[in-house]
């Protein structure tokens, strides 16, 4: 058996990157499409996507959307203006702000929010976070806020207050996704989406949100070979370095905090060690961890994996296979 190391996800970034362009080339042919969208956050699954699609397309044939609101990180609008400027992409400025306030995200989220902190307002910021899940325990979610004066505070959320909180923020995916959507339909463009594989498998992305698009480029590559691809296109150093955020809450916020139980290099090594038949003992060796933890972390993937399947469904219909649909 091959040894499990980062080394089984090496890949040949150019073959890679020529199999993708004959997809995006065939898949616009396909729907009838000249170009695409999609939505630059300077964060490397999106800018490695634009750059994939500039090279398939022409520069010409790829929309980037800047969509910022006022809890965006600072770093996302600059790096996403710096990779657009570098590929000579057009790229449209929409600040999705008032309309997040129009459909009341802040004001939703902030009710659920003084729940817990009743002071919460004006000058606080928040996230949430996994709670004992890492450590092979019943996951649950803690909700952290800061105060003006950056004093930190954290309390374990009740599920209603939870699934508010969470309904309220998918509010920016979803608003974010509509605008790629219209400026997609004024073009007669496709909407291309960002996932890599292991958001895409782990139902880590908002349904009709950012799950949703005409096209998903990356999303049968590991986070790690994104990064691979990321330095063989050329992109800015800072985009290949930069760690993985959410971008959703007004903290600093971590994807393996929110979602996962390992970080993002590790869980691709858990991940393709569980598609292919390795032990846990191993995986625990090969990620210097505990046995128990590397079991728990086999089972939170396949919980995941069951947990959002009907993320990845179409509608369910009377008249479909009685099995139900495919993901």
């Amino acid at each position: 058996m091959q040894q499990l190391s980062p080394r089984v996800l090496e890949m040949d970034c150019e073959a890679q990157a020529l199999r993708i362009a004959d997809f995006m080339r065939a898949s616009l042919a396909r729907m009838h499409r000249r170009g695409v969208v999609l939505g630059l956050s300077g964060g490397v699954d999106s800018s490695v996507c634009a750059a994939l699609a500039a090279r398939a397309l022409g520069p010409q044939r790829v929309v980037a959307l800047l969509m910022p609101e006022r809890e965006s990180g600072e770093a996302s609008t600059r790096l996403g203006e710096q990779v657009a400027r570098e590929l000579g992409l057009r790229c449209l400025h929409e600040d999705i702000t008032p309309a997040l306030e129009g459909l009341q995200c802040y004001a939703r989220r902030d009710q659920a929010i003084r729940e817990l902190f009743p002071d919460y307002g004006a000058g606080w910021k928040s996230k949430l976070a996994i709670a004992e899940g890492a450590a092979g325990r019943v996951h649950f979610f803690d909700l952290v806020v800061q105060d003006p004066r950056g004093e930190l505070q954290r309390r374990r959320l009740p599920l209603q207050a939870y699934l508010r909180i969470v309904a309220a923020t998918n509010f920016k995916q979803r608003v974010r996704k509509n605008l790629e959507y219209h400026h997609a339909d004024a073009l007669n463009y496709a909407v291309l989406g960002t996932p890599n594989r292991l958001e895409f498998d782990q139902g880590f992305f908002v349904k009709n949100g950012d799950g949703a698009a005409d096209l998903k480029p990356i999303a049968h590559l590991y986070k790690t070979q994104v990064y691979a691809l990321a330095r063989h296109l050329g992109l800015p150093r800072e985009v290949c370095e930069a760690q993985p955020t959410t971008d959703t809450y007004s903290l600093a916020q971590g994807q393996d905090e929110f979602y996962f139980a390992l970080d993002w290099s590790r869980m691709d090594l858990a991940l393709w060690a569980r598609d292919h038949g390795v032990a846990a003992e191993q995986l625990a060796e090969a990620l210097a961890i505990e046995p128990a933890q590397a079991h728990h972390v086999y089972a939170d993937i396949d919980a995941k994996r069951r947990g959002t399947a009907y993320l990845h469904w179409p509608a369910l219909r009377i008249e479909a296979d009685e099995h139900g649909p495919t993901p």
